[in-house]
């Protein structure tokens, strides 16, 4: 199979993956407890205000109606209208993904630069303390509950020894260099719950594929070659090693969106994440969809990219 098939039969899937995320997302908001059009008016409304409001948003219309009218926007560009805010979902979304992108992107850094090493290291010491210490470490980490971690490291280094601000994503009133130092401040608890709840994953992986790759019959030849261990460890296993790793980086990224969803909650982080909980306390249908939708791309994205890349690193990949 030639790379542009290949890159067409993802690119595919990836669409069909969408649109039943956005379906599901419809259906799963419509069932919801509560009446929408209370974010619009008060709750001592009349009856008659109630149905205006919801014809004026489509709501009073069949659910069948109300999904192809979604549709035909989303085709066009048009998320929609926010219920609480009144202004375009789009630009409600764009205002705050760059924080959602800023402690996502950071998390998955830390993990990669952290997990890789760790698990080397744990595979190249295999059976030894130190292997069964990461390996205890790993599991503990993977089996931490997001948000508890993070109400942990938010009690104990933000408010018991102050180490870091409790909250937010920067302080009011500071200025150039002040304002990105207070960024990086309040990114840091944020950044370590996730980085805590997932890094066992990339260890325990990069530790299991490189023990595979350190008993592979080239290996044993090139260590009957006379070639140094370390040499052997670092150019010729870890190379093939790194491609579940590859993987497991598309895999874990909705995790890692999960996570930030929580974590953005628990920190009042400013992202997408915390948006999405603000729009279900006020049933703001448009934001809520848009939000997901947003997310789900963004998952099924990474996942078409690391498939393509280990296409590229693996040609087996391409004609199975």
């Amino acid at each position: 199979m030639s790379l542009s098939l290949f890159v067409l039969k993802r690119l595919g899937r990836g669409v069909l993956t969408i649109w039943f995320a956005v379906t599901v997302t419809f259906l799963m908001l419509r069932l919801l407890p509560g009446d929408p059009a209370l974010a619009l008016a008060s709750p001592n409304m009349t009856p008659e205000i109630r149905a205006t409001i919801l014809a004026q948003y489509g709501l009073d219309q069949p659910l069948p109606v109300q999904y192809v009218d979604y549709l035909g926007q989303l085709v066009q560009g048009n998320l929609g209208t926010s219920f609480t805010q009144g202004v375009p979902v789009l630009g409600v979304l764009l205002d705050r993904l760059p924080w959602t992108l800023l402690l996502a992107g950071s998390s998955l850094l830390v993990t990669v630069l952290l997990g890789i090493p760790l698990g080397v290291l744990a595979a190249a010491r295999s059976g030894g303390l130190w292997d069964r210490a990461v390996q205890v470490v790993s599991v503990t980490g993977q089996s931490l509950f997001i948000p508890s971690l993070g109400i942990l490291l938010l009690y104990v280094l933000g408010l018991r020894l102050g180490w870091f601000p409790i909250g937010g994503a920067f302080t009011d009133g500071t200025y150039e260099m002040e304002w990105y130092l207070s960024v990086l401040q309040h990114l840091v608890l944020p950044c370590l719950s996730l980085v805590a709840a997932q890094l066992g994953a990339y260890v325990l992986t990069m530790r299991s594929t490189l023990i595979e790759s350190l008993g592979a019959d080239y290996v044993v030849l090139a260590r009957a070659n006379g070639l140094p261990y370390r040499r052997v460890l670092w150019k010729h296993a870890l190379r093939n090693a790194l491609l579940p790793t590859t993987t497991l980086v598309g895999l874990q990224l909705g995790f890692l969106v999960g996570g930030a969803v929580l974590i953005e909650t628990v920190y009042a982080y400013p992202g997408i994440g915390r948006g999405i909980y603000e729009a279900v306390t006020q049933l703001d249908f448009p934001v809520l969809q848009g939000a997901f939708l947003l997310l789900a791309a963004t998952v099924v994205a990474a996942n078409m990219i690391t498939d393509i890349v280990y296409g590229v690193l693996d040609p087996r990949v391409k004609t199975s």
